[in-house]
């Protein structure tokens, strides 16, 4: 029984080692690789970045920002927006996609500010997702590059990173958050949750993905993952 107990202890005690060590290697990683870390979404206040990251929704930072500069220049504040009719507001963002439920909710959530948030973004989760066609992660964001409260919004990539390193089991976005504010420390999220997006774009993609240009995983992988592809 003595004996059975040191093992158990032993092993738990070396498996939480190696994710600790994991956690540092991905950190020091992406440090050395992205030390400055720029909000992909163009903006100049909480409002248009919450229109913007609302607009990226199943759509790219590239082609957003191509689009908020056109809807922008009609409106960049709740006011102006609700003077533009739902279907205005979707002739100008029909190229990012989903327009019908961008544009509702764009028109919807400027009347909401107005009304119950003198026209100001809330500096509070409760309240942004409680706004038209704002989930947690577009709250998180909003959160976490506008206002710097510690957030961890998960995207695609660092879903798929998360499992690709081990750190997270896969089973959906919100284990994946909690996996990711578990692990990593309060103090870095915010710069590192677009350090991982980063480099998920840039090297390891969902398609057209070259291990031998992904450091990190190659180091730390799952090893049903890594040596499938090393040893096709």
């Amino acid at each position: 029984m003595i004996i059975k107990t040191f093992f158990i202890t032993q092993t738990t005690t070396l498996f939480k080692l190696k994710k600790k060590d994991k956690v540092r290697f991905v950190i020091s990683t992406l440090e050395k690789l992205y030390p400055k870390t720029d909000v992909p979404l163009d903006h100049k206040d909480p409002y248009t970045l919450l229109i913007a990251v609302l607009l990226s929704a199943q759509s790219t930072d590239v082609g957003v920002n191509k689009i908020t500069p056109i809807l922008f220049n009609k409106a960049d504040n709740p006011y102006d927006m609700v003077k533009l009719s739902v279907n205005e507001i979707r002739e100008v963002i029909k190229p990012v996609g989903l327009s019908p439920m961008k544009s509702k909710g764009i028109h919807g959530l400027s009347k909401i500010l107005i009304k119950k948030h003198e026209g100001k973004v809330p500096q509070d989760f409760l309240a942004l997702e409680s706004l038209p066609a704002v989930g947690h992660k577009t709250a998180s964001v909003v959160m976490s590059q506008a206002f710097g409260v510690p957030s961890f919004p998960v995207d695609t990539h660092i879903h798929r990173l998360m499992y690709r390193w081990g750190l997270s089991s896969g089973k959906n976005v919100v284990q994946t958050e909690k996996d990711a504010k578990r692990l990593f420390p309060k103090d870095l999220w915010n710069k590192l949750h677009l350090q991982i997006i980063f480099y998920g774009r840039e090297r390891s993609p969902a398609r057209g993905w070259n291990i031998k240009n992904d450091p990190i995983t190659l180091k730390i992988g799952r090893k049903s993952i890594t040596k499938k592809l090393l040893n096709p």
